[in-house]
């Protein structure tokens, strides 16, 4: 890699603030926020809407949407395309 054209890669905190949850990982973000960490080093840290920790997909509490029903639905109302 060419020196000096890519930004530095160093330790975040990225924090959830919808489920109040953090994670510290390796990211070119930056951030003039800091934080102290658990381990008694301070981080800049980003704050983010949403993540993992909230995401309903990954909470399990997505809602699941029933398309094959719709184009029955719609199929039994306006009839199949290119029916006679």
């Amino acid at each position: 890699m060419k020196p000096g054209i890519h930004p530095a890669y160093g330790p975040v905190v990225f924090r959830d603030k919808a489920a109040g949850s953090a994670f510290l990982t390796r990211s070119t973000a930056i951030s003039e926020k800091t934080i102290e960490w658990q381990d008694g080093n301070t981080y800049p840290v980003v704050d983010v809407e949403i993540s993992s920790a909230s995401h309903p997909f990954y909470t399990g509490t997505a809602r699941v949407l029933d398309t094959a029903g719709r184009v029955e639905r719609f199929e039994r109302r306006y009839g199949r395309r290119g029916a006679n």
